[in-house]
């Protein structure tokens, strides 16, 4: 994650979850609040109803992975925090990836892949 580090500190978090947008689908719930920086950062939060910790950390690295590769699509300057629901548990990586992407462009933070090809 070239443009992006991770939210780490509770404050942060609570933070976005205060003051933040969210939208959701089956999968995932995506917060998103402008955090002045010129990059973003990513917060992922998994619930032990989810699963045991095997599976907890699997859907964690998909998400950090699908954000990674689609990163340059990402409009910078946010905090991004990504809650998994129970429903993504047997979820492989292309339905992780879609629902990211999903969420992301019903925040406005993701651009077109034909617009970042322009530029």
């Amino acid at each position: 994650m070239k443009f992006s580090e991770s939210l780490k500190k509770n404050k942060d978090f609570q933070i976005v979850y205060r003051k933040g947008k969210s939208f959701a689908n089956s999968i995932l719930v995506m917060y998103v609040y402008p955090n002045g920086l010129d990059k973003n950062r990513l917060g992922i939060s998994v619930s032990r109803k989810v699963g045991n910790s095997v599976v907890r950390h699997r859907l964690t690295r998909l998400i950090r992975e699908s954000y990674r590769l689609s990163e340059e699509n990402f409009r910078c300057g946010f905090d991004i925090v990504v809650i998994v629901r129970t429903s993504a548990r047997g979820r492989d990586y292309r339905s992780i990836e879609s629902a990211l992407l999903h969420l992301g462009k019903l925040h406005n933070i993701v651009a077109a892949k034909n617009a970042a090809a322009d530029i």
